[in-house]
C-alpha cells in the first residue's frame, strides 16, 4: 500500500493554529524546524480583459471594418440628444432666448453620433462631442 503524503498545514491570516505534536522534537522537548513543511503557495494569474477592437469613429459616417460581419462599410449615423443637449436648451430657456431653444436639438454637434453597420445593423460605437 502506498504511503500517504504528510498533511500540509496552511496558516490562515488572522488565525494562529497550534503546531501539531508530530513536529516537536521529543528528546529536547522543543520545536524542530527541520520537520516542518512550508505552506503551499498558490499563484493566481489574471488574464487581461480586452474590450474589443478599437474602431475609429467620428461625428460623420466613417469607413471601417465592421467588428460583427467583418465587411468594409461606411457606417450609418443616428444622432440622439444627450445630457449636454438638454443642458444647453435649459440654459437658453433661463436666459430668455425662447426662439433658440430648439437649436441644440437640430444641431448634430450637440448630440451623440451612434454608428451602425449598414449590412448587419450592428451597433459599432458612439461618438460623444
Amino acid at each position: 500500500m502506498p504511503s500517504q503524503p504528510p498533511p500540509v498545514y496552511v496558516q490562515t491570516p488572522g488565525y494562529s493554529q497550534p503546531i501539531p505534536a508530530q513536529y516537536y522534537n521529543g528528546q529536547q522537548g522543543g520545536y524542530n524546524p527541520n520537520l516542518t513543511q512550508q505552506p503551499a503557495c498558490v499563484v493566481i494569474t489574471q488574464q487581461p480583459i480586452v474590450a474589443g477592437p478599437y474602431v475609429p469613429i467620428a461625428q460623420s459616417p466613417s469607413r471601417l471594418n465592421c467588428p460583427n460581419c467583418h465587411a468594409d462599410v461606411l457606417t450609418n449615423v443616428k444622432y440622439e440628444p444627450n445630457t449636454q443637449t438638454h443642458l444647453i436648451a435649459l440654459c437658453l430657456c433661463l436666459f430668455v432666448c425662447w426662439p433658440c431653444v430648439c437649436l441644440p436639438y437640430c444641431m448634430d454637434s450637440c448630440q451623440n453620433a451612434n454608428h451602425y453597420c449598414p449590412n448587419c445593423n450592428a451597433f459599432i460605437g458612439t461618438y460623444q462631442s
